[in-house]
């Protein structure tokens, strides 16, 4: 276990850090995977069951009760619209779940904060480590359903980790800055949840872009999840290839978030002993 010393934080050096302490993340996500699942019959095994289910509903309300179409597309069967939402989902639920703790994470392991040698930058990164985790178990599924139903899948879904990469620095960058306010300031969790419950229904889960009106298109795109979530339908469901300069473009934006981040939980963590 090796933390950064306060005078290292450029981004070459929180890439150090993580690829340092890889072995701790991965453990401290293990440990933690598991042990939400402790003393449960099924075990793990609720990881693959909650998705199914959620997309089961999904699939009745919005393809049976509701009769929605995705588009124009009047040929869609009745699993169509539901599996188009269910990619939107996965994407807005590993951002979500990684916002929504991020603010607690320090609190909640003081333990750590009292070990000098601990690397509390990980933090976020255990954090991310499980939300992927589901993620990647949801998308499993997803797959499932869509060879079921439609008897092949895309070979474009190579593309999807490239999509997925920016989003995860994004993420990163977001919840080391509300990790180090959630020391000093408590109603940062609050208002989190509240946040990521909005970003639901201004993100293109529910509905693609195309049907926003253009006025408001660039507004949404300014989103770090409408980007992300057309892209990924583009590679997981509709088989094209991304849109690469705008990937490119929201890369880099993704890799300065993610310095500005662990720069500033660098930068304050020195009074973390303090305030807990």
């Amino acid at each position: 276990m090796i933390s950064l010393r306060k005078n290292r934080l450029t981004f070459i050096q929180m890439l150090v850090s993580l690829y340092i302490n890889r072995r701790l993340i991965f453990d401290l996500t293990k440990r933690e995977v598991l042990g939400r699942y402790t003393g449960s019959v099924i075990g793990v095994s609720w990881s693959f069951i909650n998705p199914l289910l959620m997309l089961a509903v999904y699939t009745f309300f919005f393809s049976v009760v509701f009769q929605a179409k995705w588009g124009i597309n009047t040929s869609q069967n009745k699993a169509d619209f539901a599996i188009i939402l269910f990619v939107g989902l996965i994407v807005h639920a590993l951002f979500a779940e990684c916002i929504n703790r991020a603010p607690s994470l320090v609190t909640n392991n003081v333990n750590y904060v009292k070990k000098i040698i601990f690397p509390l930058e990980i933090l976020p990164c255990v954090a991310m480590g499980v939300a992927l985790f589901h993620a990647v178990v949801s998308l499993f599924i997803l797959l499932v359903i869509q060879l079921l139903f439609s008897g092949s899948i895309s070979w474009t879904l190579v593309f999807f980790p490239f999509i997925l990469f920016p989003l995860i620095l994004t993420t990163l960058g977001i919840s080391w800055i509300l990790a180090a306010l959630g020391v000093y300031l408590r109603d940062i969790g609050q208002i989190t949840a509240f946040i990521t419950a909005i970003l639901l229904f201004v993100s293109p889960v529910f509905y693609p872009l195309s049907m926003v009106p253009p006025k408001l298109q660039t507004v949404i795109l300014l989103n770090p999840l409408t980007l992300i979530i057309e892209q990924s339908r583009k590679v997981l469901l509709f088989g094209e290839i991304p849109d690469w300069d705008r990937l490119i473009s929201y890369t880099i934006f993704s890799v300065l978030i993610a310095w500005v981040g662990f720069w500033c939980f660098q930068k304050t963590r020195r009074g973390f002993a303090d305030v807990l």
